[in-house]
């Protein structure tokens, strides 16, 4: 739930737990100014009954029924006029105010009594609860239906109030994770102040990390090239002299084993989407996989490798030289591991807006735990003591994954029908031909 509609929830939450605060508070307060209110109008009516002009076996003067008031006049120990719902006989009343049982009701007497005459006069308690409830409801009706008018403001200005924080939550959700510029608007709020402050320290410790992590490989690897290079031509001479020879033969080997490692670091420090991304045009992954298994194909060979290639021709907006390194990368990792006399099959397929490129093989496969650190560099399946007995650095998936991460693609590793691995990119919104 976000903020706003946790405190607009809060805050509505108060207030109608402050209206039914005060409609209780109310309540009861209105009861208690009814009773006296009441009271007092009982012995003004005692009053006026006390001076009306009776004789014995007199009639007083009708009440209106509308009143709900029950009377006895009393004089000389008879009674002279009456309500008849008060069959009571005066000795069962006692001077001043009391709650009695009368005529199946809870009634309110008030007894005014003098040295000549006692008035009796009675009025159901119902009448004062129904005054009370009047009272109380003209009071908050107006102000509950008031309440989803101010539930409306305190979402309005909830809103209001937390607009700067939600102008920073999308210029973040904007921003690309490349992007490491410091937020330049200027805010007077002091809560706001200092996250704007800690996040622009932020982007500049991890801009300057960046940027190191990024060149210092590339720059290390393009450095070692020149020597690499002129290591290699020694050599090759000093072999071409003594013939063959075992250290020799060691030394080549892993003069093209670093060879190697050099060439997929500087291949790892150039696959930055940024770098790619403005380059970009249609390109026929049929077209491309078609080069790559050529390019590979005596390798494919010398393994006796059974490869198939099926499917449909589509385009997707992309750049030769990444797509190049992905399908190699992959198929090379195909052929490693994938055993002699093995298969290898390449699928192209296209579902709704997805373009699919994949590869099979019928390999060794790879455990859950494998498939988690592939894509670590410098990481190897079994190592050096793979059984495939297949050198390599550990960068091949590395690269994989940062070219992958260029076209916004999505890559599963998944157990193949040949017995071996499946790898399935999918390219979301290609073109299709």
């Amino acid at each position: 739930m976000s903020i706003r509609k946790r405190l607009t929830l809060i805050l509505l939450s108060m207030m109608v737990l402050t209206c039914f605060l005060a409609l209780v508070k109310g309540y009861q307060k209105s009861m208690s100014h009814g009773e006296q209110l009441l009271d007092s109008e009982l012995k003004v009516v005692a009053g006026v009954l006390m001076q009306q002009p009776l004789s014995i076996n007199a009639m007083a003067p009708k009440m209106q029924e509308s009143a709900q008031l029950l009377y006895q006049i009393w004089q000389s120990g008879e009674l002279l006029s009456g309500s008849d719902e008060l069959n009571l006989d005066l000795s069962q009343y006692q001077a001043g105010f009391q709650t009695l049982n009368i005529a199946g009701q809870r009634m309110r007497v008030f007894v005014f009594a003098t040295s000549f005459r006692t008035v009796i006069v009675a009025e159901p308690i119902a009448k004062r609860f129904e005054l009370a409830e009047a009272v109380i409801l003209s009071a908050m009706l107006p102000m509950l239906w008031a309440v989803p008018l101010l539930a409306l403001f305190i979402s309005f200005f909830v809103k209001y109030a937390l607009a700067p924080l939600t102008r920073l939550s999308k210029q973040l959700a904007l921003r690309q994770a490349n992007d490491f510029t410091a937020i330049n608007w200027q805010v007077t709020d002091e809560e706001i102040k200092p996250v704007i402050s800690r996040l622009n320290d932020l982007f500049k410790r991890v801009e300057t990390a960046y940027l190191r992590e990024r060149f210092f490989a590339s720059d290390a690897a393009h450095e070692l090239r020149t020597p690499l290079s002129s290591l290699k031509i020694n050599v090759h001479n000093l072999a071409a002299q003594q013939g063959d020879n075992q250290e020799l033969q060691a030394m080549t080997q892993g003069i093209n084993r670093l060879t190697n490692i050099v060439e997929q670091m500087l291949i790892l420090g150039r696959t930055q989407p940024e770098q790619w991304q403005k380059q970009f045009k249609e390109q026929s992954l049929l077209a491309i996989t078609q080069e790559v298994v050529s390019q590979l194909y005596e390798k494919i060979e010398a393994k006796n490798h059974t490869i198939s290639l099926e499917g449909d021709d589509f385009t997707i907006n992309g750049d030769e030289f990444t797509l190049v390194t992905l399908i190699s990368n992959l198929l090379s990792n195909a052929i490693k591991y994938a055993p002699a006399n093995g298969q290898i099959k390449i699928t192209l397929k296209q579902m709704h807006r997805q373009r699919i490129w994949q590869i099979e093989d019928s390999g060794p496969g790879m455990t859950d735990d494998q498939k988690q650190r592939i894509f670590n560099r410098f990481y190897r399946v079994g190592g050096d003591q793979h059984p495939s007995g297949e050198q390599g650095a550990g960068l091949g998936m590395a690269i994989v994954q940062h070219i992958i991460a260029i076209y916004s693609a999505e890559i599963n590793l998944t157990d193949s029908d040949l017995g071996g691995l499946k790898v399935q990119v999918v390219f979301a919104g290609a073109k299709c031909d």
